[in-house]
């Protein structure tokens, strides 16, 4: 945890470091021009600046400190508005960072033909950067595997997880042959091995699409935030004039009273910085920005504000595939025995059947059996009630089962209709109570 958290920190302190950077990049006219009140607010910091200049070679209009004070703090309101859009953008190109990153740390076992025996696709492999690999080249993946590439499996099948890409909460298998060859980069293999050929040239991949489209996502103005940036410029003008008009009336005020200065320019500059809507005018692209940025953390891509904008007004979402909304890699939560089983027995024998199972469900087995119950899996090969000769059986996408044989006792452990063609092949029994707590579950 320390560790994510390490990782966590330096990635916001670099976030933030680029955003400090383009605070001052922004400051270039051409950008500014697209806010009017912060552009304003910009040419007032430059116009006292140069009074503050004048100020020191000692023909200033106010004290020297006075307008160093004033410029320090016009400055500091425009470079905060830029470094506040700039965070806010930061944090979208992080996400696209992320990704451009997993692409090229994925290793790929390249092969130079089909092997159709794991050992010596093994040998005859070697390695190369994900970014390297170009359309029809072959490559290797293993349980565990993330597969650096979009592709086409010529042999093999194998259990994988596409959560990641399709939100898909079950392992799907794909196979060589048939319509469930295509494999996508990114996702993981959980089982077995396969051999895939890649079906896109470099920069065409589902992560190259991902990235295309977070960095694609542009900032548009909505009906709503044109409005509101058609009345601070209004508010902005009337303050302008309001401001110019002041130094003409305070001089004519001064020549009558005989007595008195007519008020300063740098006063003038900060009373009308102090007048237009800055705060508003300084904060709201970066509210629109940061709007996408965190639905792109939620793993929704924006295109526009007026998507934001539409998506604030959502109050119920309709999806047309449940496992969009989980979160993968499923778990096992509880033991539920049936026909008078015990609950500890249940446990004991599902853990002894999960125990070379390397899915993320076959892995939780063993772990809810040491949670629940005190069954120690490690342990088991050296028991009495479970001796070394035991010979396992590990999990595989063609048989969607694992297991123990020992002294002619057989357990299982699968998907429920591998489990159950199995007992009836076997001449067993299967009563009504199971059938009814699968359908439940």
């Amino acid at each position: 945890m320390s560790g994510l958290t390490r990782t966590t920190n330096l990635s916001q302190n670099s976030i933030f470091r680029v955003a400090i950077m383009d605070a001052f990049k922004k400051l270039n006219p051409m950008h500014m021009v697209r806010n009017p009140v912060m552009f304003v607010t910009e040419i007032g910091s430059l116009l006292t600046t140069i009074l503050w200049v004048q100020a020191l070679a000692g023909h200033g209009e106010a004290p020297t400190g006075f307008i160093g004070v004033i410029a320090v703090w016009l400055w500091f309101t425009v470079l905060f508005a830029n470094f506040s859009e700039a965070l806010a953008e930061g944090r979208g190109k992080a996400q696209a960072d992320s990704l451009r990153k997993a692409r090229k740390d994925t290793p790929a076992k390249v092969l130079p033909v089909v092997y159709e025996n794991l050992e010596k696709a093994q040998k005859g492999c070697h390695i190369l950067s994900s970014t390297k690999l170009n359309k029809g080249d072959l490559f290797l993946v293993e349980t565990g595997d993330v597969l650096p590439a979009d592709g086409e499996i010529v042999f093999g099948i194998a259990s994988i997880d596409e959560s990641a890409v399709t939100g898909e909460s079950a392992p799907v298998v794909r196979e060589a042959g048939g319509d469930r060859s295509a494999v996508t980069g990114g996702t993981q293999v959980l089982s077995d091995w396969l051999i895939v050929r890649v079906s896109t040239d470099p920069g065409e991949g589902f992560l190259d699409h991902m990235i295309t489209l977070v960095e694609g996502a542009k900032r548009q103005k909505t009906p709503n935030e044109i409005a509101l940036s058609i009345l601070l410029s209004s508010f902005t003008i009337v303050f302008l004039v309001v401001c110019i008009t002041l130094y003409p009336f305070s001089k004519y005020s001064v020549e009558v009273a005989g007595q008195g200065t007519p008020i300063s320019i740098s006063v003038q500059v900060a009373l009308l910085v102090c007048l237009i809507p800055t705060t508003i005018g300084g904060l709201l692209s970066a509210i629109g920005i940061a709007g996408m940025d965190r639905l792109i953390q939620h793993n929704v891509i924006a295109m526009s504000g007026r998507a934001v904008e539409a998506a604030g007004d959502v109050d119920v979402l309709l999806l047309d595939k449940t496992g969009t909304i989980t979160l993968g890699n499923r778990q096992a939560v509880e033991f539920t025995p049936v026909h008078g089983i015990n609950g500890k027995e249940l446990a004991e024998a599902a853990q002894l059947a999960s125990l070379v199972d390397e899915t993320p469900e076959g892995r939780s087995i063993v772990v809810l059996a040491k949670e629940k119950y005190g069954l120690r899996g490690q342990s088991l090969g050296s028991s009495q009630r479970a001796p070394s000769g035991m010979h396992f059986i590990p999990f595989t996408a063609q048989t969607r089962m694992s297991g123990v044989d020992y002294n002619g006792t057989n357990i299982r452990k699968g998907a429920p209709d591998t489990m159950i063609e199995m007992v009836i092949a076997g001449n067993g029994y299967i009563p009504a109570e199971l059938k009814e707590t699968i359908d439940r579950i």
